[in-house]
């Protein structure tokens, strides 16, 4: 697989991602994905991506308490 920004190889290794969602910043250090070894840019497959937004949404079902005790 080839990268489409630099068009350098991609390899299966580990990338951070961080999203800023409804005023929650989540950090994730090592998530699975493809990177490129030229350039360094990560690609996620299906199963991570809806990992993460599961994490989202249950997120969502907790801000709500979050925010009560501020």
């Amino acid at each position: 697989m080839k990268c489409l920004y630099c068009k350098g190889e991609m390899k299966r290794g580990t990338a951070p991602i961080q999203v800023d969602h409804n005023g929650v910043h989540l950090s994730l250090e090592r998530v699975p994905a493809w990177v490129c070894g030229q350039c360094g840019e990560p690609y996620f497959e299906e199963a991570e991506v809806e990992a993460i937004q599961s994490t989202l949404a249950e997120l969502d079902k907790k801000i709500p308490q979050f925010t009560e005790t501020a």
